[in-house]
């Protein structure tokens, strides 16, 4: 299972996963994209997300030196000028409100809802990217897995305890083979 506190940028890399037999996407349709954003949005929306996403992993496998199959064939030039693209799509402010007597931060800005979620990964993406987070961004080695984590622990070497798992049974598989 994945942990849900990876950063938005990671979370939306990490719609591309794999089972045993294939690889996923959950961006097929505007209702799987519905579901990563938790509110409705558009075919237009979808395709933005989805060319996002593209740039992230790009980015992600060159900062990474991920040489997984998964990462090849990719554009930094593209990507770098996409991810920049997403991330001016809409402008957000934060605003100050008075909730049930407490103050409370709220971000207000123009643009649908799903261009500024977008615009919102773009900006946390580009943070991930170049600040002190960068050094932590990892790709998962386990068996057929295609997904990014931050490292967040000096132990963790997986992106979830399952790969994690698969990794040590392949272990054990192969010390025990070998001694037939």
């Amino acid at each position: 299972m994945l942990t849900p506190d990876e950063p938005r940028p990671v979370l939306l890399m990490n719609t591309i996963w794999a089972s045993r037999s294939q690889v996923h996407d959950d961006l097929t349709t505007v209702a799987g994209l519905n579901e990563f954003l938790g509110f409705p949005a558009g075919e237009d929306d979808l395709r933005a997300f989805r060319t996002l996403r593209q740039a992230l992993r790009d980015l992600a496998a060159v900062l990474t030196q991920d040489t997984r199959a998964v990462a090849q064939n990719r554009d930094l030039a593209r990507a770098v000028q996409d991810l920049n693209l997403a991330a001016r799509r809409a402008t957000e402010w934060p605003q100050i409100v008075e909730e049930d007597g407490k103050l409370v931060r709220h971000n207000e800005g123009e643009g649908s809802p799903a261009d500024r979620a977008l615009a919102s990964i773009a900006a946390e993406a580009v943070e991930l990217l170049t600040g002190e987070q960068h050094v932590q961004l990892r790709a998962c080695y386990a068996p057929g897995c295609v997904l990014y984590f931050v490292k967040d622990h000096p132990r963790r070497e997986w992106c979830s305890p399952g790969c994690g798992n698969r990794v040590r049974a392949a272990r054990h598989y192969r010390r025990n083979r070998a001694g037939d």
